[in-house]
């Protein structure tokens, strides 16, 4: 059986990314996300916001970590796509706790301010689109 560890976020920044530099060469960007999810009450004809969720947010691949480095700051909305991973570790009192992150893979700036990067997508490895133009006929592109 197929199994399938997908993550997809849209959110604001609760705090500047942090990044973390190794003996290796290698680093790590990590920041807060805050998600809210919402919905309309037809009784009293308003919406209600839902309490919000914190998600902890690990950006290791090279490329990605240097653009959310430099162009999120707190209060910045962010698309993501990764996977979700919990670990394991234990305190000096010898008790067991855990700690869920989320690991992006893809990353796409939607809000930027002035004097920031456009907001576009920003992804590794690559992915290649097809668009569809009516006016080139009837062949369709899938």
């Amino acid at each position: 059986m197929a199994s399938v560890n997908k993550v997809i976020l849209v959110g604001n920044l609760g705090k500047d990314p942090e990044t973390k530099t190794f003996e290796n060469g290698g680093s790590v960007c990590s920041f807060t996300l805050a998600t809210t999810d919402s919905y309309w009450d037809k009784e009293k004809n308003q919406r209600v916001d839902l309490p919000t969720e914190w998600h902890n947010i690990r950006v290791s691949i090279p490329g990605l970590a240097k653009v959310a480095q430099q162009y999120l700051r707190k209060g910045s909305q962010v698309y993501l796509e990764g996977s979700i991973q919990t670990r394991q570790y234990q305190t000096k009192e010898g008790d067991n706790k855990y700690f869920t992150s989320i690991n992006v893979n893809n990353l796409i700036l939607t809000g930027s301010k002035p004097g920031e990067a456009p907001s576009g997508v920003v992804s590794e490895p690559s992915v290649s689109t097809t668009s569809y133009n009516p006016s080139e006929g009837d062949d369709l592109p899938f």
